[in-house]
C-alpha cells in the first residue's frame, strides 16, 4: 500500500514537470525599448516588408498541440516587456515525450518595427 502511494506522488510529480510549458527569450539587442501591450504583438510566420530590429531569441516547449492559442498568448506576454511588436516564428513541430505524450515546440525572434527618427520628421 505504502509503494503504491509512494508510485502515485512520483508518477504525478514527474507528469507535472513534464507538462510545464515554458517560453524563454534571450534578450539581444542593445539598449531599452519601451514595454509593447502583449495583446497588440503579432505572431508571425514569415519575415515582414516593414524594417525592424531583432530584440531577441525564444524558444517555447511543454504545449500541448491543441493549445496553440496559448502558446501565442505566453509568446506574446514573454516578448512585450522587451518592447516586441511581433514574433517571427522560426521553426514550430510537435514531439514526442514519453511522461508527457505529444509536446507541441517553437522557436522565433521578437521584433521591434523600426520607426522614423523624429530629426527627419522635423526637416519637412
Amino acid at each position: 500500500m505504502r509503494m503504491t502511494k509512494y508510485l502515485v506522488v512520483l508518477a504525478a510529480v514527474l507528469l507535472g514537470i513534464a507538462g510545464c510549458a515554458t517560453v524563454d527569450i534571450t534578450k539581444t539587442a542593445k539598449g531599452f525599448h519601451n514595454p509593447t501591450n502583449p495583446s497588440e504583438v503579432m505572431i508571425l510566420k514569415t519575415r515582414p516588408e516593414q524594417s525592424y530590429e531583432e530584440l531577441g531569441v525564444l524558444t517555447v516547449t511543454g504545449f500541448a498541440p491543441s493549445d496553440t492559442a496559448k502558446m501565442h498568448n505566453a509568446i506574446r506576454a514573454k516578448s512585450a516587456p522587451l518592447g516586441a511588436d511581433a514574433v517571427i516564428i522560426t521553426d514550430e513541430g510537435i514531439y514526442a515525450d514519453p511522461w508527457a505524450g505529444p509536446v507541441k515546440y517553437a522557436s522565433g525572434v521578437a521584433i521591434a518595427y523600426k520607426r522614423p527618427s523624429k530629426d527627419a520628421s522635423s526637416s519637412r
